[in-house]
């Protein structure tokens, strides 16, 4: 039995270190292979908030659903005025 003064390591997985470049490149690739429009599809759930625009395919939906559509906004606004990523 371990003891409660212990410190114990705690490491996210690979999922929780996506950036949200790489969490739009796999949705993107998702809704891709799906045969759906993947700027269309995105730009319908940023508007609605509504899941249902992204398949679960690649776990796309839950991939996008780790961060807040304003997060998402506000970091597709920042790229494409600067050209790059915070």
């Amino acid at each position: 039995m371990k003891s409660l003064d212990e410190t114990i390591m705690f490491k996210l997985d690979d999922l929780e270190q996506r950036s949200v470049r790489e969490t739009l490149e796999t949705v993107y690739h998702a809704l891709e292979e799906k045969g759906y429009d993947p700027v269309n599809q995105i730009v319908g759930y940023l508007l609605s908030g509504d899941p249902a625009y992204i398949p679960r395919h690649n776990d796309a939906r839950n991939l996008i659903r780790r961060y807040e559509r304003d997060e998402l906004l506000e970091k597709l606004v920042e790229y494409y005025v600067t050209g790059k990523e915070s």
